[in-house]
């Protein structure tokens, strides 16, 4: 069994060994069906709906998704670091339509009845038994001061997958030697932990390689590295010590479009390129329908089954979840797609009428500090009965930095992708 057969072994090991303890309980899922609307096709809800689908061919699935393809947030950095392309993480949902038979709208959905149990896009209105929103977190731009709708380009996050993985890919392949490029790092929490710093070591990588005098400073609201701190400091400081400028506790708080100038408590930096990531809340669908309390950034949920603590048969996965009501689990890929099948298999027992089993959840986090070299971090997670919270109950940190790392987190992106849309 080479590498990637064997993290594929474990991939399909959870979801196939929930499956199978199901089934021992009731075999006869095809005379319990019913209508499940998925809203957003990222690393949670196609998990959530392939697994429904696995179960129980019987139910009807849509998807909600203004996207016509899936472009992936994990590896964005290395299209950025010029290692891979965009068409490299972008797939298509065809299998997912022609081999499971769910369905796809591509619209952006506005208005959900929970007392008709509908939810409403531009041009359909979707009647549903089960709900499951997974929109994925949005952008808050709201404390950055001067921020208006011409920063996009002049200040990408790159934080969702697509045009702006593009744009700032493109702004850093053409900044010019001797010039300054700016990250800046919010607080947490934020999605994917690891990911700026991954993203800085990437460009780095890129500019010491070929725009030798070109300088990367490093902007991080948060007092230090806040996932994997010591790994990256150490290759950092052996890779690109004249190279990347690390400065914490300096949140970004105002921008100048016209100079190309970020703000700081303490300093104003202009730049050639700026990637900004700002702060991040629950999206903006969940506030406006009044699922999340007042005063809070994030969603809470029963994190038993992920069922939402406000409404009955809404239940809300991946990054829009509360910490504080979860646990302490981080805003990844692998724990939205963990989420997917954790509340897919609650949502198949509901329907048949079935005990709900205890969840488990897994998470793998590789990044790259060279095109080389890679580190990662693992845990697995499990329901505690005593806090009502996932709990962590084993974890690592890969001890140093390596090439089958490196190699590892290639197989696994492909094997994740595969997992959720094949």
């Amino acid at each position: 069994m080479n590498r990637r057969q064997l993290l594929k072994y474990f991939f399909n090991l959870s979801i196939l060994s929930a499956s199978s303890s199901l089934m021992k309980v009731n075999t006869s899922f095809a005379k319990h069906s019913g209508k499940v609307v998925i809203l957003g096709a990222g690393w949670g809800g196609l998990s959530a709906a392939k697994t429904i689908k696995m179960l129980n061919p019987s139910i009807d699935v849509t998807i909600i998704e203004k996207n016509k393809n899936f472009q992936s947030c994990p590896i964005s950095n290395w299209v950025i670091g010029q290692i891979k392309s965009m068409e490299d993480i972008t797939f298509s949902f065809n299998t997912l339509k022609n081999k499971y038979a769910i369905n796809f709208i591509h619209e952006e959905a506005s208005q959900i009845d929970f007392d008709k149990k509908k939810i409403s896009t531009n041009n359909f209105n979707i009647q549903y038994d089960k709900i499951i929103l997974s929109p994925g977190i949005m952008l808050d731009y709201t404390n950055i001061e001067n921020w208006n709708e011409n920063s996009y380009e002049i200040f990408p996050s790159a934080w969702k997958a697509g045009n702006e993985t593009i744009l700032l890919s493109q702004q850093i392949q053409n900044v010019k030697d001797g010039g300054t490029v700016v990250l800046s790092i919010p607080l947490s929490p934020y999605r994917c932990p690891p990911g700026p710093y991954e993203r800085a070591s990437l460009i780095s990588s890129y500019l010491k390689r070929n725009k030798k005098r070109t300088k990367l400073i490093v902007l991080d609201a948060n007092e230090k590295i806040v996932s994997k701190g010591a790994l990256f400091k150490e290759a950092w400081d052996e890779y690109y010590s004249d190279i990347i400028e690390y400065r914490p506790n300096s949140g970004v708080v105002g921008v100048d479009n016209s100079s190309k100038t970020l703000m700081t408590d303490f300093d104003d930096i202009k730049c050639d390129v700026a990637n900004l990531i700002p702060a991040q809340s629950v999206a903006s669908i969940l506030r406006k329908n009044n699922l999340v309390a007042q005063g809070q950034n994030w969603a809470s949920v029963d994190p038993f089954d992920f069922s939402s603590s406000f409404v009955k048969d809404v239940f809300i996965i991946g990054d829009s979840t509360s910490q504080s009501s979860v646990g302490k689990v981080p805003k990844s890929g692998y724990i939205a797609n963990s989420m997917g099948k954790v509340c897919g298999l609650a949502v198949v027992s509901e329907l048949a009428d079935l005990e709900k089993l205890t969840p488990s959840m897994i998470n793998t986090c590789y990044s790259l500090v060279s095109p080389e070299e890679g580190i990662s971090v693992s845990a697995v997670y499990t329901y505690g009965s005593k806090d009502k919270k996932i709990i962590k109950i084993t974890s690592g940190l890969s001890p140093n930095r390596s090439e089958l790392i490196k190699d590892n987190a290639w197989d696994w992106a492909q094997n994740i992708w595969e997992d959720m849309l094949l």
